[in-house]
């Protein structure tokens, strides 16, 4: 077994890491350096991390991530989805690239609970379409976007309504898909893991 981090700004040190993705084709590690407000990347044997995307900005700046939580790697446009927690949004960021741009979520970087609006969102996932699946989490809902919408439908939870029957969230916190894409969900303030039938 082999780590590296430790809490702090460097290249070698992380602060609060949340979310990790990894990149099969080259054998790259991304995390979402939570505390640092930016994501590096890992590449196996490597002594120190190396810097990709983000930095520190609480006035909403597309060269900035403010506290990015969940993290995917989308080979299809070789690129980083990030889910900016503070920001209330998902963004892409094209790797090479110095900005991101807006897939779903605040443009102006404040919370909401319509279907255009997220209220500090968590993880993402997407399926083999490209569609996107968004745990929102202080809104108790799971959204779903099309792949090329912006407009969500919510597939699990009811928006605003914390509970612990079956057709509610408390804290949905993290999201994953199996092959039938049949949606599991980490419901942390309910103990749980439900399980949803394809949307």
């Amino acid at each position: 077994m082999y780590a590296i981090g430790g809490s702090g700004a460097p290249n070698n040190q992380l602060s609060y890491p949340y979310g990790a993705t990894y990149d099969p084709a080259t054998g790259i590690l991304y995390v979402a350096d939570y505390g640092g407000h930016r994501v590096m990347s890992y590449s196996s044997g490597a002594t120190s991390y190396v810097f990709v995307a983000g930095g520190h900005s609480t006035i909403l700046n597309n060269t900035k991530l403010y506290f990015p939580v969940g993290i995917h790697f989308d080979s299809f446009t070789n690129s980083l989805i990030i889910v900016n927690h503070n920001w209330h949004n998902v963004v892409r960021w094209k790797l090479g690239d110095a900005n991101w741009t807006l897939l779903a979520g605040s443009a102006q970087g404040t919370s909401g609970n319509s279907a255009t609006s997220f209220h500090s969102p968590t993880f993402i996932t997407l399926d083999p379409m490209g569609n996107l699946y968004v745990a929102d989490r202080n809104n108790r809902r799971i959204q779903l976007f099309l792949n090329g919408q912006s407009i969500g439908t919510t597939i699990a939870g009811i928006s605003d309504i914390s509970g612990s029957n079956s057709s509610l969230l408390s804290i949905p916190w993290s999201i994953e898909l199996d092959s039938q894409l049949n949606l599991y969900v980490a419901d942390a303030s309910n103990h749980r893991i439900q399980k949803f039938l394809r949307y």
